[in-house]
């Protein structure tokens, strides 16, 4: 453990005098892999008890993952092989947990190997003469009616697992939901210390995306924009789990510009708006940011948009001040939206955790079409060691522009017992193209 924080320390330390530090592919499986030994080993056993399970099963076919194993298989296995079967068994008594492999290898380090073809050529046997010989209370398996991501397991994998057990076993199957959402949105310690870098990453890219080594007004288009930012992932040999987008906001009436052909080109005293994410180290990010683009002659962005910035800005506060253990992101949702309301901010919520997925398993504070609240996911409730992209939008009156605009930010930020706080900061400054970066506070 120690080598791996002086690690990450060195790391930090590098990023100072040199921008967007990617590892190798090499370097990534190890710290990849890190992760997953220290997750197993400190995080699960807590999650277990926590929710009242002493046997997770994980049952997967290739090129048919469940979302879950995915997180579970080590960094140079890319999916499941064949049939790929995962068993956790807590043997209570705080003693060590078991991890087994009902397959033809050790899954990593830590999944050993648990079945011999040779000496029993059924597989599912094997699998139910693992479970019956622990005798556990609960059998859990990833079904969910609500949750996707936690709903990996196949109609077919479900009855193959039931048929194979003995009767008084078969009623011990259960749904996993508790369970795989919270190893799903918990973060651990060594996930957080480098969490800040990927976020990092992210950041400096947006940043450098938009300026002038890549706008050039009058010539440049948003998609241009858009695909830069996909080469530029590609060239530090990072991943994203959806595509970027960037758009205008212009002192224009909207029926002259909504007829405007796609894509746009940028002009001078265009407000930018870009949605980007990276995925890196198996974690994923969220972004919206502005920008402006300076007048000739201009050093600034118009104080108007500056005061639309902190309308933003003023509901994120809103928001991340009601975070508090045990809310649903129904109830963050409703005090947010009363209070900015009753401050005169017209608000749009749709908060929702991110880590090892973009849009993740946990706490949903509202969709964009739900203002209202959102059935089941909106119910669930916060829990410390998640990390959320605070993502909103405040329509904001620009008098100067005769018309309203929407100021959109999203930032990845984490929730613990000290409260909540941005995992690389937020926003506060509107970046300005040819001009200073935004800070980072």
């Amino acid at each position: 453990m120690r080598i791996f924080i002086i690690f990450f320390f060195g790391l930090s330390f590098s990023l100072s005098a040199q921008q967007n530090v990617v590892l190798s592919q090499r370097e990534q499986a190890r710290v990849i892999d890190e992760l997953l030994d220290d997750r197993l080993r400190t995080v699960l056993p807590g999650l277990m008890r926590r929710t009242g399970v002493d046997m997770w099963v994980v049952i997967s076919r290739e090129y048919n993952e469940d979302p879950i194993i995915e997180t579970l298989l080590p960094a140079t296995w890319f999916a499941a092989r064949r049939t790929t079967m995962l068993v956790v068994f807590d043997k209570g008594n705080g003693q060590e947990l078991d991890y087994l492999a009902v397959a033809r290898y050790d899954v990593g380090k830590v999944f050993k190997r648990a079945w011999d073809p040779e000496a029993q050529p059924d597989q599912w046997a094997q699998l139910a003469k693992i479970i019956e010989e622990r005798n556990p209370k609960k059998i859990a398996v990833n079904k969910s009616q609500h949750v996707g991501l936690v709903d990996g397991i196949t109609a077919n994998d479900y009855e193959q697992l039931k048929k194979s057990l003995k009767k008084n076993f078969q009623d011990k199957v259960v749904s996993s939901e508790p369970l795989a959402i919270a190893w799903l949105e918990t973060r651990s310690e060594k996930e957080m210390a480098i969490y800040q870098h990927i976020c990092r990453i992210a950041h400096d890219i947006i940043r450098e995306g938009f300026s002038s080594q890549v706008i050039h007004p009058g010539i440049t288009t948003t998609d241009d924009v858009v695909w830069w930012y996909r080469e530029r992932m590609k060239e530090l040999k990072l991943d994203t789990w959806f595509q970027p987008s960037v758009s205008i906001s212009r002192n224009e009436p909207e029926a002259i510009f909504s007829k405007r052909p796609t894509p746009v080109v940028i002009q001078p005293g265009d407000l930018l708006h870009v949605d980007f994410g990276i995925t890196y180290l198996r974690l994923n990010t969220d972004t919206q940011q502005h920008a402006y683009v300076l007048k000739q002659a201009e050093t600034d962005a118009p104080e108007y948009l500056k005061k639309a910035l902190a309308t933003g800005n003023r509901l994120q506060d809103i928001l991340t001040s009601n975070f508090k253990e045990g809310k649903t992101g129904n109830q963050l949702l409703s005090e947010s939206r009363t209070q900015a309301i009753a401050e005169g901010i017209v608000p749009s919520i749709y908060t929702h955790p991110i880590g090892f997925h973009g849009h993740a398993a946990g706490t949903t504070i509202g969709m964009w079409d739900m203002q209202g609240g959102v059935p089941h996911t909106g119910d669930y409730p916060l829990h410390y060691k998640t990390a959320y992209s605070i993502e909103l939008n405040a329509t904001v009156k620009i008098t100067e522009w005769n018309k309203e605009i929407q100021i959109k930010l999203e930032e990845d930020g984490y929730f613990d017992e000290s409260g909540f706080h941005y995992i690389d900061g937020r926003q506060k400054d509107l970046i300005l193209v040819g001009g200073a970066s935004a800070n980072r506070q």
